[in-house]
């Protein structure tokens, strides 16, 4: 048995892309998009019908031309998001516009429009993850939502202060970043290796999974954003982890064994306070990696996002009528 059929028996398989052939191919339980990739997909032959038919449907809509940008934008990630659903038999992660990441009350309004979009598609709230930046103000929104009935995806999670809030919020899953701690470290201290054990990400992300489990916390712990397949080995048995396609086909091609790493554990229960706003500030900025690796996020997607936006408006202008 290959090492990610070794891992599906132990962790939820997630495919981190918005490649409908990758997801064919390597069937996983769910799958996750953002920003970045959105854009990607936006290129791809088969949406392209998809896209003309969002542009079309915002400017129905009426409203200024920004207005009908960031519709159809919604548009494109649901509809996208409804294509993935007929092939995963399990959810969708659909990301709220990181521009919002500092604003409770717009990241809610985008992330109920963005449920009401799939409910005209008829997907139901039990199949849809709305993604939010892992901000106080974002996990504040998240809190809502969850009361509502919307369930959470916390994303760009890179400190403690982050999970904690996050478990006292109740949101449904995390996804703490592996990758991009790893490139933290390697970049700004001497290091220039880790092995797999020694890895910071992957450590950041086995004292989250501890700490919920004894606790008893019900959050699903998902990690993310993977440079090489020993970081997922190293997590194994972890609640979920969401892989790109490259780092999928490794693992499919690989025939070594895999053993489990993280186990639940039992006797759990909960006995800490919640984290407070100001704990929770002090903590994450004292944190240099995160504080840093947080904001590179943030402005990574809304570059992406911007990027999704001008084409949409360029190829809009190229169907007007002169």
């Amino acid at each position: 048995m290959n090492k990610l059929n070794q891992l599906r028996e132990m962790t939820a398989v997630v495919a981190d892309t918005g490649d409908i052939n990758a997801i064919r191919q390597f069937t996983p339980l769910d799958a996750t998009t953002n920003p970045s990739l959105l854009l990607k997909a936006a290129q791809q032959a088969e949406y392209q019908p998809l896209i003309d038919e969002a542009i079309a449907w915002a400017a129905q809509q009426g409203g200024s031309s920004s207005e009908q940008t960031a519709l159809c934008v919604d548009r494109i990630a649901t509809k996208i998001g409804n294509e993935i659903l007929q092939i995963v038999p399990g959810r969708i992660s659909t990301e709220v516009d990181a521009r919002l990441s500092f604003d409770t009350n717009a990241t809610l309004e985008r992330a109920r429009r963005i449920m009401e979009l799939y409910a005209q598609m008829g997907v139901g709230p039990e199949r849809v993850l709305i993604k939010v930046a892992s901000t106080w103000e974002g996990i504040k929104a998240a809190e809502i939502l969850e009361r509502e009935g919307v369930h959470c995806n916390l994303t760009l999670l890179f400190s403690f202060a982050q999970a904690r809030a996050c478990a006292d919020a109740g949101v449904t899953l995390i996804s703490p970043f592996v990758g991009r701690i790893l490139d933290w470290y390697l970049h700004n201290t001497d290091a220039t290796n880790f092995t797999k054990e020694e890895d910071p990400g992957v450590q950041s992300v086995r004292r989250i999974y501890q700490f919920y489990k004894e606790h008893g916390y019900e959050t699903t712990v998902m990690g993310a954003s993977f440079r090489n397949t020993g970081q997922i080995e190293a997590l194994a048995g972890c609640d979920s982890l969401t892989i790109s396609p490259n780092l999928l086909a490794e693992l499919a091609a690989d025939e070594g064994d895999l053993p489990r790493v993280l186990e639940p554990g039992a006797n759990a229960s909960k006995t800490t306070a919640a984290i407070s706003e100001g704990e929770f500030r002090f903590q994450h900025n004292d944190d240099a990696m995160a504080h840093e690796k947080l904001g590179e996020g943030i402005r990574k997607f809304v570059v992406d996002q911007i990027a999704l936006e001008d084409q949409l408006k360029a190829r809009s202008q190229q169907g007007e009528p002169a």
